[in-house]
């Protein structure tokens, strides 16, 4: 019946889009019977210095918009979404991780198709964990919409109050910031390691912030100045070419 919702001349791909469907949930069942999915969520005090969070005794640098928006809206940068330190009062920032437990990696390594379909469905269960313990956080632990009642379409769109940029996305593109986190997180309690630049491991684990402000929303940062990187190196205290390096992407040419 599904099938025969389609126009005969898109059957074909719909046959192999249901397939991909039944393989993709027999994988599912597997999974579901031998691997672990973790999360670690932390609340703290937490103020904004400019483009930096002080997040307790730890800085966490930050990067600002620069290029100019058609409308003439603000540059933005994260840190506009927490009470600055100027005001003498404590703001709070939740910091997150969640991981795929690492046997994940070695499933049907000889089978390229299905290998791929494992990386694909443990990205999304290490996405799936973190909506489930930001709704905890913001509903329970947190407790800044506990009369929160979202459908699951409304969840996917992002209906609820806050946001939770992950580190390596459009408003926090430096991975290298995922040391920060580890050291206020302690991320390996779930089995997360870092590379050397910063990568996680295992491959299906993100990590990032949760901020609560009503009018916090996600954006990109976009392309930067070298004043910029100049300035962000400082504030993270590492020499400009290895930010250069982190950066890359973001530069403009």
């Amino acid at each position: 019946m599904w099938l025969a919702a389609f126009p005969q001349e898109e059957r074909a791909k719909a046959a192999e889009a249901m397939q991909l469907f039944k393989e993709a949930n027999r994988v599912l069942n597997r999974l579901d019977e031998e691997i672990t999915v973790q999360c670690i969520y932390r609340l703290c005090s937490a103020n904004a210095e400019g483009d930096n969070l002080l997040i307790e005794d730890t800085v966490f640098p930050l990067l600002r918009q620069q290029t100019p928006h058609p409308d003439g809206s603000p540059f933005l940068c994260l840190s506009d979404f927490i009470r600055p330190l100027s005001s003498g009062v404590a703001d709070t920032i939740g910091l997150f991780a969640s991981s795929v437990s690492a046997e994940s990696e070695n499933y049907y390594k000889d089978d390229p198709y299905k290998h791929l379909l494992v990386q694909t469905l443990t990205d999304r269960l290490a996405e799936a964990a973190t909506e489930k313990m930001h709704e905890h956080v913001r509903k329970v632990v947190w407790g800044y919409a506990p009369e929160e009642s979202l459908s699951i379409p409304d969840l996917l769109a992002e209906k609820y109050q806050g946001i939770r940029p992950a580190v390596g996305y459009p408003s926090l593109p430096d991975q290298s910031v995922n040391f920060i986190l580890d050291e206020l997180l302690d991320m390996k309690q779930i089995g997360i390691t870092l590379t050397e630049n910063g990568a996680m491991y295992p491959h299906a684990s993100v990590c990032g912030l949760m901020f609560s402000h009503p009018r916090s929303h996600y954006f990109a940062v976009g392309k930067i100045g070298e004043d910029q990187l100049e300035d962000y190196a400082r504030r993270r205290g590492k020499p400009i070419d290895e930010m250069r390096k982190f950066l890359a992407a973001n530069l403009k040419s």
